[in-house]
């Protein structure tokens, strides 16, 4: 049976995960890409960061972007989710904040879903004090909607 996510249900998968597809437009053309990201759910806001690049530059042109998150076990067993929302560049301390929040918040998640040690989730922390500080980024979330099946 296919049936219609509630909110309760989107935003739980949304918040119970760290990597997802997003969805962008560069050129009149969808790209779609993984990334890690996490879903900060008191704020609404999708965080993520990157290097500057091809997508970092299409979403400062058309930030019209989207999120899709998937939990499959079988083609008769899964949860899609899609975050649809507006890129946001964040700079500043605000960027330092946010990317700390980010670094806890995936190293809970990955702690506690795969129950193991993380030894390279510093590399995140440790972004913020260098030269080469990424693009910090968050997605203000504007619709969030969501399919299952189970047989």
């Amino acid at each position: 049976m296919i049936r219609t996510l509630n909110q309760k249900e989107n935003t739980k998968i949304l918040e119970s995960n760290y990597i997802g597809n997003l969805s962008y437009i560069y050129r009149d053309r969808p790209y779609v890409v993984p990334i890690t990201y996490y879903f900060d759910k008191e704020n609404n806001v999708i965080l993520g960061y990157s290097a500057e690049g091809h997508k970092i530059k299409a979403m400062r042109k058309n930030n019209n972007v989207s999120l899709g998150v998937s939990e499959v076990e079988s083609v008769n067993d899964w949860e899609s989710v899609l975050a649809q929302g507006k890129f946001v560049e964040l700079s500043g301390s605000e960027a330092k904040a946010k990317l700390h929040i980010f670094s806890l918040g995936v190293k809970d998640l990955i702690i506690n879903k795969e129950q193991r040690k993380l030894d390279y989730i510093s590399e995140f922390s440790s972004k913020i004090y260098t030269d080469d500080f990424p693009v910090v980024f968050q997605i203000k979330v504007e619709e969030l909607t969501g399919r299952m099946r189970r047989n």
